[in-house]
């Protein structure tokens, strides 16, 4: 699931281990397929791996769909430049609510470093189990754990509401955008602006958090995603090639020559 960040700034990879906390819309079924920007940081042999969850795919069945997810992420500099990071992964569910994805390497937009596929993912809602297959691994390995998600016949995302946040750290603001068309689907869209006061989270002023969500209905998925904070930057998650179809059914193969680590918890005995 690690998405590697390679050959940047030594400022920039000091940058990237400050802690992010960003919270969207949807819950978190597990973590390796949850929802929501998300930010894990890791080094691995100098190389700092950055994880940004970005596209929440509900196990819905009777909607499957192929499609890319397009990934923009502009950090702010000291200087007052940017530094923006870019990937696009495939995703697909079928009508049994399985799901797949790909993880790929963040690389610096318009850069000479190509991204690279890192890890394949593979959710089974009635089988309960979620693969990841690790590109890089060796040997190559595929760790199998329990995908807790079920199927649903319908997904209803929840909507944050305008008010103040416990102990007067601040307020959220939501905004209804109405209706709109992205790739020939239908959207509805909101806005959640939370201002936190001064000293809330160590900050000399107040400071606001931007969500901005096009959800598709039909779908179950957001199929734009914006967030934007003047500390961790600007993260853009659009969603491109919808294709309606069933997706190929080798896609919830696993890939050869890669070797099962099971790492599901064996069940509690009965008394």
């Amino acid at each position: 699931m690690e998405v590697p960040v390679r050959s940047l700034p030594g400022a920039f990879l000091f940058a990237l281990l400050l802690p992010s906390v960003w919270a969207q819309q949807a819950p978190a079924p597990t973590v390796e397929m949850r929802d929501g920007g998300t930010s894990v940081q890791q080094i691995k042999k100098g190389v700092v791996a950055e994880v940004l969850e970005s596209i929440y795919i509900p196990a819905i069945t009777g909607a499957p769909f192929t499609a890319i997810v397009h990934t923009e992420w502009v950090r702010y500099l000291a200087d007052g430049g940017t530094f923006t990071l870019v990937n696009q992964r495939p995703i697909a569910r079928d009508s049994e609510g399985r799901i797949y994805q790909e993880r790929w390497t963040l690389v610096p937009k318009n850069g000479k470093i190509a991204s690279e596929r890192t890890t394949i993912q593979i959710g089974d809602p009635s089988a309960h189990t979620l693969y990841n297959c690790f590109i890089f691994n060796k040997p190559r390995n595929c760790t199998l754990g329990r995908f807790n998600e079920t199927t649903t016949a319908i997904y209803k995302p929840a909507f944050a509401k305008s008010g103040p946040l416990p102990r007067n750290q601040g307020y959220i603001a939501h905004e209804d955008l109405g209706k709109d068309s992205i790739e020939g689907i239908e959207v509805t869209g909101t806005r959640d602006t939370t201002t936190y006061n001064e000293g809330a989270i160590g900050n000399d002023r107040p400071e606001s958090v931007k969500r901005e969500f096009w959800y598709a209905p039909s779908l179950g998925i957001n199929l734009r995603s914006e967030v934007s904070e003047p500390t961790f930057g600007k993260q853009t998650f659009t969603v491109t090639d919808v294709n309606l179809s069933e997706p190929d059914p080798k896609l919830y193969e696993l890939p050869e020559g890669f070797i099962v680590v099971d790492r599901r918890k064996p069940a509690a005995p009965s008394e």
